[in-house]
């Protein structure tokens, strides 16, 4: 079987609950054609880098799914009719993740490498050093 990470982007103006409930449906439709969810991340509500159909934020769901390629193509189809859901992505991977996603590890976020003060840099010249 085939393996695929299915990330979706709900509404902002949805409850957690009814998050919970988008997930559950797309759950049934993998189990209902022959598939299997192994994980259910929801990543909560997140800044969008720029609007979608006039959302600035949206619920971030993560689904790992075993299964056919049918899974993916019913599973999309009925993504693509539900409203409440404004984007979603699809991608085979050689082998899920084990524990949790990068997104819900928090000591990873700290270390985004050296940004800021720093740096190795060489001194800014003034101009009348360079005249």
């Amino acid at each position: 079987m085939a393996l695929y990470e299915h990330i979706f982007l709900a509404r902002q103006d949805l409850s957690q609950a009814q998050v919970d409930a988008l997930a559950a449906t797309a759950t049934e439709i993998v189990e209902a054609n022959d598939g299997k969810v192994t994980k259910t991340e929801t990543w909560g509500l997140k800044n969008l880098a720029y609007k979608i159909d006039r959302n600035r934020k949206a619920h971030f769901v993560l689904l790992n799914i075993e299964g056919p390629g049918g899974v993916v193509a019913e599973l999309e189809r009925q993504t693509r009719i539900n409203e409440d859901v404004i984007r979603y992505l699809t991608v085979r991977v050689d082998e899920h993740e084990t524990g949790p996603s990068v997104m819900m590890r928090k000591s990873d976020r700290g270390d985004r490498g050296e940004r800021g003060g720093d740096r190795d840099r060489k001194p800014r010249r003034d101009r009348e050093e360079r005249d």
